[in-house]
């Protein structure tokens, strides 16, 4: 199928069951599937499903996205109302459920295409068996397979939705985190051969045992011809005999210890390069060369090796590809680049879907700067170079990307189809010898090339020298906790998000753009010098200064940002220094943001200062109330709920006060992370979102559904033997009861690590196991206990994540999680992902 493949709209409509009424557009086809507003791409081929979540309705992007030329949607019934008079030209198909009308269309999708198709579940390793049978077998098959890790509800359609007569095989991979959702995915997928990875904690809370888990990701493979699997998982094989007996149909193909096994493993030797496997097949036995040592990738690789002796692929060519796999990048990595540079580097795979996925991350962080996307030739796709290249030249446009440098015969072939600014070169080395190389500054860099590239030459010169203690920020997270506080909201209440303390520790204009990109309204920082880092950064949005210093008014008014005024004396003080600023007048007034004091005591206006407050604002035309605002004492603590209804009477009392007496409306917001969950009577108009989007809380039910953002981790410099009775470390604090073994890690005070967890008060993370820290905390380094353990020296270290949360670390401080985040110091470099 070539790039005119689609149908049509009413073809869509038949497929789908759903009513069309508004413009059909007949003469268009629909090619491109979206979900995600933020992905448009060619709006005359798109069809949006507005896809209701507990996080977001899709309605709501409807209006943007006609606006950008959009002019097919899928929507609820209820929507109908709307359409004729706000969307002229465009066709809408009504049903009850745009998912399921998703799903209906690429399971008719998925029917036109007979190839093989392999389908993949199980807990953990799915991605990575897919991307490793990708490796193995692209060169005898065109593949189409699901971009990163899209195996959900949403993410398979729109993987399957890929799928055209050019390939000649597909893998999908499915996951589930409850029951009835596999029945779904397995109608798209409509698997030939099955693999079931393993099994693990992992959405277990969604089942009611594991073997229920089990029995509902075996649902994925009621029609394949084969299921692939390891009998040496006893629960899997126990549940999988078990399926089979009302399975008939479906062969089984194990692998494992056993000598039943169709793929037996005789023995597994660790080697210098990794692991041989020693395996049996047909009785034939041979090795396989795995370059890998840890057990998951082995069982990964044993997984390939089984799919692939399943489809007729020699053992010798096996071995041959299987000494050639890379691993696999699992998110896309932000890291520092040189001279002012952001170099965003995803060499994960090269591909129409990938690059789509990594352009749109390159725009979510550029605000404003010049992007620069360095792209090699792309393999595989079954599509001329001509279309390929027509249709990456048009992302690149729909990208906005300010530079193109192609890198590859291929490309350099196609270039009168991009930007005559566009620079192209025949080979990396080619790339690497010219002046263009040095030729960046202050631009954000996406390096996307396929494995042959060997883009890593490239990334290793653009990019900041590594260093071992790094903060890494997971930008996924960050807008998941976004969504969940944002979920708890009416549809018009505003956010505020707050990003001072250096975005409390994780980086304030990386966390600030990507709050930009999903649609925050307000951001808070401290001081003024944090907003101008922002509008430096290429942040637009309205920006408070909580704390604004009478020194910096020209900088508020010159970046743009609005002042938090808390007392009389600021009030007069702000007012006076806008005589110097003609721009400030009656008609183009400052924006203030009024804090009133309903019984924290900090900073605010007390409610008999109101009238004294309301005369001098009245008569200084020059400032215009944007909002007015207050702050819980204890929103956390239940023990003072009557407090904090008492907090909330007292501050609507007071804005209807205000309201009254100023003439007009304002936006009101008194509620923080805390009071989002537990006091949705006090939104009002707007709510300020701060810790919580880090992923603490100290509601339980709402830290069940937030995800940690930031991994402070390191890396083992050293480990050594100390002799019973020996001392370690400053002042010889700790003294070895026995002979011990010891890691030296190069964390200290100076990088965020507090000196008072030393002496065995702390504890680091060494290969998911708490390992006491030993002695005095030094300014760059610590000593940790790891007697037993077999460390060796770049293991990693955890200072805090997931399985060492910082709220354990404030406990063992008698401090609080804010502290230990906004510890860690700047000269800690910062890696921020996604994917």
């Amino acid at each position: 199928m070539d790039v005119e493949r689609g149908y049509t709209f009413e073809k869509v409509c038949e497929i789908t069951g759903g009513e069309c009424i508004g413009h059909s557009g007949a003469d268009g086809l629909v090619k491109h599937l979206l979900t995600d507003s933020r992905l448009l791409l060619a709006p005359r081929q798109t069809l949006f499903f507005a896809i209701k979540t507990a996080k977001n309705d899709g309605h709501l992007f409807i209006k943007p996205l006609y606006e950008k030329g959009v002019r097919f949607f899928v929507v609820e019934k209820a929507f109908e109302g709307q359409i004729k008079k706000s969307f002229p030209e465009a066709g809408f198909i009504l049903v009850s459920h745009p998912l399921e009308a998703l799903q209906k269309l690429t399971e008719f999708h998925r029917s036109a295409f007979s190839f093989p198709v392999a389908g993949i579940t199980g807990s953990n390793g799915k991605t990575i068996i897919k991307e490793w049978l990708f490796q193995l077998l692209a060169e005898d098959f065109f593949i189409v397979r699901n971009p990163k890790s899209y195996n959900s509800q949403i993410g398979v359609p729109l993987s399957v939705w890929q799928m055209g007569p050019e390939h000649q095989l597909g893998i999908f991979e499915a996951g589930i985190s409850l029951p009835g959702e596999m029945e779904k995915l397995r109608e798209i997928i409509d698997p030939d051969i099955g693999i079931f990875s393993n099994i693990g904690p992992a959405h277990d809370e969604g089942f009611t045992s594991r073997e229920q888990k089990i029995r509902e990701k075996l649902k994925l493979f009621d029609k394949c011809k084969t299921l692939v699997y390891c009998m040496d998982h006893k629960e899997i094989h126990r549940e999988v005999k078990q399926w089979s007996t009302s399975h008939p149909e479906v062969g089984l193909f194990c692998w494992g210890q056993n000598q039943k096994a169709n793929l037996q493993v005789l023995n597994l030797e660790k080697t210098r390069e990794g692991t041989t496997a020693n395996v049996l097949f047909h009785k034939q036995a041979f090795q396989i060369n795995i370059p890998f040592s840890d057990e998951a990738s082995v069982e990964n690789a044993l997984h390939c090796l089984a799919f692939s002796l399943l489809i007729g692929i020699n053992p010798e060519r096996v071995n041959q590809k299987m000494k050639q796999l890379q691993p696999v990048a699992m998110r896309l990595e932000m890291k520092e680049g040189v001279n002012g540079c952001t170099v965003i580097n995803d060499s994960y795979n090269s591909d129409l879907s990938s690059l789509a996925i990594a352009l749109d991350f390159m725009s979510s962080q550029s605000a404003g700067r010049p992007t620069t996307l360095i792209l090699s030739d792309i393999f595989q796709t079954g599509l001329s170079e001509d279309i390929l290249y027509r249709e990456v030249a048009s992302l690149v446009k729909s990208k906005k990307v300010n530079r193109l440098i192609g890198i590859g015969p291929g490309i350099s072939a196609q270039a009168s189809q991009f930007n005559e600014k566009a620079k192209f070169f025949p080979s990396t080395e080619a790339f690497l010898k010219s002046p263009d190389l040095t030729s960046f500054a202050r631009e954000i860099i996406l390096l996307k090339g396929s494995r042959f590239f060997e883009f890593e030459k490239i990334s290793d010169i653009l990019q900041q020298k590594d260093h071992q203690t790094v903060l890494e920020i997971n930008l996924d997270a960050l807008v998941h906790n976004f969504n969940v506080f944002r979920s708890l909201l009416k549809p018009n209440v505003k956010t505020m998000g707050v990003v001072k303390a250096f975005s409390y520790g994780s980086g304030s204009v990386e966390i600030a753009t990507m709050l930009q990109y999903h649609h925050v309204d307000y951001l808070a920082v401290a001081y003024a010098d944090e907003g101008k880092a922002l509008r430096k950064g290429g942040v637009h949005l309205p920006i408070v200064v909580m704390n604004p210093e009478i020194r910096t008014y020209e900088t508020l008014l010159e970046y743009n940002l609005e002042p938090e005024v808390y007392g009389m004396n600021l009030l007069r003080k702000l007012a006076q220094a806008m005589d110097s600023f003609p721009g400030i007048n009656e008609n183009s007034p400052l924006n203030i943001h009024l804090k009133l004091d309903t019984g924290m005591h900090r900073l605010g206006f007390l409610p008999a200062q109101l009238d004294e407050l309301v005369a001098f604002i009245k008569k200084t035309p020059v400032l215009c109330v944007a909002s007015v605002f207050s702050h819980f004492a204890a929103s956390d603590d239940p023990s003072h709920d009557e407090f904090s209804l008492g907090q909330i009477s007292l501050f609507k009392e007071l804005c209807e006060k205000l309201e009254k007496e100023l003439g007009y409306t304002f936006v009101r917001h008194m509620c923080n992370s805390a009071a989002i969950s537990r006091f949705p009577q006090a939104h009002f108009d707007m709510v300020r979102a701060g810790i919580g989007l880090y992923g603490e809380s100290h509601d339980e039910e709402i830290k069940g559904l937030l995800q940690p953002v930031s991994t402070f981790r390191s890396v083992v410099s050293q480990v050594k033997t100390v002799s019973k009775g020996e001392t370690i470390g400053y002042n010889r604090s700790a003294k070895a009861r026995e002979n011990m073994e010891i890691a030296i890690v190069p964390v200290g005070y100076a990088d965020g690590l507090n000196r008072r967890l030393g002496n065995g008060r702390g504890h680091l993370l060494v290969k998911d196991r708490k390992v006491p820290i030993v002695g005095n905390i030094s300014m760059d380094m610590c000593a940790v206990d790891v007697t037993g353990m077999k460390i060796k020296e770049g293991d990693e270290v955890i200072i805090f994540g997931s399985k060492l949360p910082p709220s354990e670390i404030a406990s063992q401080l008698g401090t609080i999680p804010y502290e230990v985040f906004t510890s860690v110091s700047q000269r800690v470099k910062r890696i921020y992902y996604q994917g």
